[in-house]
């Protein structure tokens, strides 16, 4: 079932396990259970580190494995055949089971280490869900941390009477003890945010082992415009750290980028991965999954992480992006994991063979339904103005494409949904002032992008749609703050753009620090 190519790579990452792992799958009888045991034999092939075991070990299905050690369980749990976008999950978990260090920062660890409840993490996913993978690892790695969490990885597709009982429409979506803890657009952040929420208590144990020491540069923002900033200025020279939610923003979320110069094609997952590789070249320190909560500000500024870790730094660069905009209307948020999506890329196989929208007739909005219009019944599109916004290549592919319609001035106002499931929408036509009610299973909204600028915007002058105000040199209201990428007054949110920006914020904080 691997290719050779696979198996060769497979072989050279587990050559240096220093624990045997055991693949445990659990005895009775299913018809896609051989292919499980195909599947984990061919990956068990390449080490001498790695066996499978059939027993009954309690677990949910004869398509379940669990993760064992020394004949002991990690707490990590597959259920379904982890390929597609989760077979690096099994990989990674395989590794980090067998010893091989975790790349997670020493306040993440001692943050899941002071966990001293029982917690069963599930987390659904669907194999064709490029946001899934992050979740699953994090969680994988949550339970090999602390004995008593634990992680079950469940393919939506293989169990549908256990999704349609839960009602989930949208995926990832995690339970915590068998209660709704986090579904949708989430990420490690996210889920460490829910967590301190939850326990507060946590956060006592998760200061860093060594506090950091006063830093010229700190960068808030992992995408391309935080990346360039953190490398222009480490190659000054200058203690840089970079704070971030994680690496590569809003960009891991963008499946197809060709116009990134003299990069012909990629993904924003590559690029993401690309991002954090260059990154690494440098001697830059990187807090991941955390955010920044409060800044006091004054010549030596001061960052309050989510951690409980505060940050002395001489100059900071806001380089947050922008996250997707709301309709703002009576049942989306409501609905949002039931019906209601922002990634058609991630919730797509939900609606096959259904009626869906997507509200937003821009580039992303006519590139989600053309995505769409290969997997659901119907898609029809919303879009408020008169004319749709997209490249023409794109109307002109839509609107050639069967199951697309496309409405235009037309205002969406109110989501329904009955029983925790989407419904229909309710809209109105702008020129003649009718209103009117589609039935439809699932709401894609792609209206554009607002900036993540809340915590900072009583520090720095922002405009009335909440971004950054600069000059030409990326420098904001306040001495030491600067500011570059989606997040700012800048025209045109382009990638090519952010890096640019990014590294000019860093030239300007270098020059800041010459003169202060």
């Amino acid at each position: 079932m691997l290719t050779n190519d696979i198996k060769q790579a497979l072989k050279g990452y587990t050559a240096d396990m220093a624990n045997n792992v055991a693949l445990v799958i659990q005895t009775g009888e299913h018809n896609k259970r051989q292919e499980l045991v195909d599947f984990l034999k061919d990956f068990a092939s390449v080490s001498d580190n790695i066996e499978v075991q059939e027993k009954d070990t309690g677990l949910r299905s004869p398509i379940s494995f669990a993760l064992e050690v020394k004949n002991e369980p990690t707490g990590v749990v597959f259920s379904g055949i982890p390929g597609g976008h989760e077979f690096n999950s099994l990989v990674l978990a395989v590794l980090h089971a067998s010893g091989t260090a975790m790349k997670l920062d020493d306040s993440i660890k001692n943050i899941i280490k002071g966990v001293q409840e029982e917690l069963k993490f599930e987390v659904f996913v669907s194999l064709s869900c490029h946001n899934c993978p992050d979740v699953v690892q994090a969680l994988n790695q949550f339970a090999l941390l602390n004995p008593r969490i634990s992680t079950e990885m469940i393919d939506g597709g293989l169990y549908k009477d256990l999704i349609e009982e839960r009602n989930i429409q949208g995926v990832p979506s995690v339970y915590i003890n068998g209660e709704s803890f986090a579904n949708g657009k989430i990420d490690t952040a996210v889920m460490l945010e829910k967590l301190i929420e939850k326990y507060p208590d946590i956060t006592k144990t998760s200061a860093s082992s060594e506090s950091l020491p006063l830093q010229d540069v700190t960068v808030i923002g992992g995408g391309p415009a935080g990346i360039g900033a953190a490398i222009y200025s480490a190659r000054k020279g200058l203690n840089v750290t970079v704070i971030a939610d994680r690496i590569g923003g809003q960009v891991k979320d963008t499946m197809g980028i060709e116009n990134l110069i003299s990069v012909p094609s990629t993904t924003g997952p590559e690029l993401s991965n690309n991002l954090l590789a260059h990154m690494n070249e440098y001697d830059i320190t990187l807090r991941e999954h955390f955010r920044v909560e409060k800044i006091e500000k004054g010549d030596i500024k001061k960052l309050h992480l989510s951690s409980g870790e505060v940050i002395e730094t001489k100059t900071i660069i806001v380089a947050t992006g922008a996250k997707w905009r709301e309709l703002g209307i009576p049942g989306e948020k409501e609905n949002i994991g039931n019906g209601v999506a922002y990634c058609p890329h991630c919730d797509g196989p939900f609606f096959k063979g259904k009626d869906v929208a997507v509200i937003g007739g821009g580039n992303s909005g006519i590139e989600a339904a053309l995505d769409l219009a290969g997997i659901v019944k119907s898609v029809t599109v919303y879009e408020f103005m008169p004319e749709l916004k997209a490249d023409q290549v794109l109307v002109d592919k839509a609107e050639s494409t069967n199951n697309i319609t496309i409405l235009r001035n037309v205002a969406t106002q109110e989501v329904f949904a009955e029983n925790g499931k989407v419904t229909s929408l309710q809209y109105q036509d702008r020129e003649t002032e009718q209103v009117r009610t589609q039935d439809l299973s699932g709401i894609f909204v792609q209206i554009g992008l607002v900036p993540n600028s809340t915590f900072i915007k009583d520090i720095v002058e922002t405009t009335r749609f909440g971004e950054i105000v600069i000059n030409e040199k990326c420098e904001t209201s306040e001495p030491g703050i600067f500011a570059a990428g989606d997040v700012t007054t800048v025209p045109y949110k382009q990638i090519v753009i952010a890096m640019g920006e990014g590294s000019k914020a860093s030239l300007s904080a270098f020059e800041y620090l010459l003169k202060n």
